[in-house]
């Protein structure tokens, strides 16, 4: 099988990367540069005769959201998925499945969504979600298409617990606001799992969930991360604290989505790290 990975140098591609090659399956890496290839020598090289096509590709969203930040945000995913999505549809020989990227940022902080939701939220992130998955629709007719709408991802060496490591190892750790607010989570491993399922159980389409079965909050969050690195977690982080770091992307932790994922526990999919309980221990010791 051939795999064809965007933001294969990511802290999901990489994690991606390895499993796919304990399964002895080939790998075409679409690094940034290869977007400015025309149309056809883009096709050719990585579409045409590529099994599945993975796409990954975005600049981070962990950094303060300044006006350029925005529109580099948007068009770090929404450009590229476009220019994989065309070029799926022009090949004569089509990947069999597609599997592009998107976050619950698109659904809103009052309800409980599963992925037949239609209480979706408004503002920056939200709208970047619904165009991200607008761009990868185009191939929708084309290929199998699977969306996954991806909670925060905790794992060792990036993402979410990174930025929130050092101050908690040192006893600087605690909850945000009155900390009531949801956190859909999803270990690592499971992310990539659930990426290798949805490749080889065919019956996966569409829109899907890749969060935990259990949500917490951000409450109980940083209560089990300072227990787990033996730190107290008893201050509270004013919200205007992080509006002053993130600007418009500090609401990734003032508004949280109750997010589950019906699809993937209906289709089979066990998670290793259901909770998140089980999920730091994991990481941390």
């Amino acid at each position: 099988m051939i795999v064809a990975i965007s933001g294969a140098s990511g802290f999901i591609g990489q994690a991606l990367k390895k499993q796919i090659r304990t399964r002895g399956w080939d790998i075409r890496v679409i690094d940034r540069d290869s977007f400015a290839l025309p149309d056809k020598k883009f096709g050719e090289r990585f579409i045409e005769g590529t099994d599945v096509i993975i796409n990954l590709a975005g600049v981070p969203i962990s950094k303060k959201w300044t006006g350029s930040y925005k529109e580099e945000i948007r068009e770090s995913r929404i450009s590229t998925t476009r220019k994989i999505a065309g070029n799926i549809i022009a090949v004569d020989k089509k990947p069999d499945l597609f599997i592009s990227q998107s976050a619950i940022g698109i659904y809103d902080s009052t309800h409980i969504h599963n992925e037949s939701s239609t209480f979706l939220a408004d503002g920056f992130l939200a709208t970047l979600c619904k165009d991200w998955e607008d761009a990868a629709s185009g191939a929708q007719h084309a290929t199998r298409l699977v969306i996954f709408r991806t909670g925060l991802v905790f794992g060792e060496g990036g993402g979410f617990l990174e930025k929130l490591y050092f101050p908690f190892s040192i006893g600087l750790g605690g909850k945000v606001g009155d900390g009531d607010q949801t956190i859909s989570f999803i270990h690592l491993d499971d992310l990539v799992n659930a990426y290798l399922f949805a490749i080889e159980h065919p019956s996966v389409s569409g829109i899907v969930n890749a969060v935990s079965p259990f949500p917490t909050t951000n409450a109980e969050f940083t209560d089990k991360f300072g227990k787990v690195l033996n730190q107290p977690a008893w201050l509270t982080i004013p919200k205007f604290i992080l509006k002053m770091k993130l600007g418009e992307g500090a609401s990734m932790l003032l508004e949280g989505q109750h997010v589950l994922p019906e699809k993937l526990e209906q289709a089979g999919f066990r998670f290793t790290y259901p909770t998140v309980q089980n999920a730091l221990v994991k990481i941390y010791k």
